[in-house]
């Protein structure tokens, strides 16, 4: 979990891309030794990246390692998907894909009934799978090893089957012109036939994803009808969330 400071640290290096150590210490008011031990911790963690002169953001080729991923602002997840469950009806059915958030969301489902929950993801299933209120159908496909994701062509054509009430998505970066993006492109095919299958469209991303570099481009933000998240969207992002006439709703 990061500190006040070492979020502050992260915020500045994303409005400014790449920053001096001494800039960052003279904004947070602490010693460049502070900021340096701050900038090795979240190197580790890969959500800072050093270079000569400066401090970055990592590539935007890769993402973090999944079980870093998973313990990665994890209270804030929880957060997120206890929002979600308050939001979802008893007896309805989602799609709902790959990623840490979702995974908190299934567990935050384990009390609802009659759901039918279509998914690429084995942790998700697996989960829903202790809920005798549920029914859970698994899309067939490529298994990651990393995340126990499933891609590929047959999981898209699987889930062109169904036609469900919400999909619930997870994503690694909301870019500041209003597109959704992520490191995999084959994961980025499943999610766009998720979307493309949901009658609503649920996005849960907490607020380090706010300006995030990835990749590959999933959707616009104009595709999303509810973002949950844990803080308020970053001021930037306000116009570009008000023109996709988003719904915007800030866990507890």
């Amino acid at each position: 979990m990061l500190n006040p400071r070492q979020r502050r640290l992260l915020d500045a290096v994303r409005q400014q891309l790449t920053v001096s150590v001494e800039e960052l210490a003279q904004q947070l008011g602490v010693t460049p030794q502070t900021v340096r031990r701050d900038v090795k911790q979240m190197e580790e963690a890969r959500l800072l990246a050093r270079y000569h002169g400066g401090v970055g953001l990592p590539s935007s080729v890769e993402n973090i390692d999944y079980s870093q991923r998973q313990v990665f602002n994890s209270e804030a997840k929880r957060r997120i998907a206890g929002a979600v469950a308050q939001q979802v009806p008893h007896g309805c059915s989602l799609l709902i894909n790959i990623g840490t958030t979702t995974e908190e969301v299934a567990r935050a489902l384990g009390q609802h009934a009659g759901l039918h929950v279509v998914t690429n993801n084995l942790n998700v299933a697996a989960i829903l799978a202790d809920n005798p209120g549920c029914e859970v159908i698994v899309a067939g496909g490529v298994v990651r090893g990393r995340d126990r994701g499933i891609v590929g062509e047959a999981t898209i054509d699987f889930i062109r089957q169904f036609k469900v009430d919400i999909g619930i998505i997870g994503i690694s970066s909301i870019d500041e012109d209003g597109s959704l993006r992520d490191f995999d492109a084959r994961e980025v095919r499943v999610a766009q036939a998720i979307i493309e299958q949901s009658r609503e469209v649920w996005l849960v991303a907490d607020q380090h994803k706010f300006g995030r570099k990835a990749l590959v481009r999933l959707a616009d933000l104009a595709q999303v009808d509810m973002l949950f998240t844990d803080a308020p969207p970053p001021p930037r992002f306000a116009r570009v969330l008000r023109d996709a006439a988003v719904k915007v709703v800030v866990a507890a």
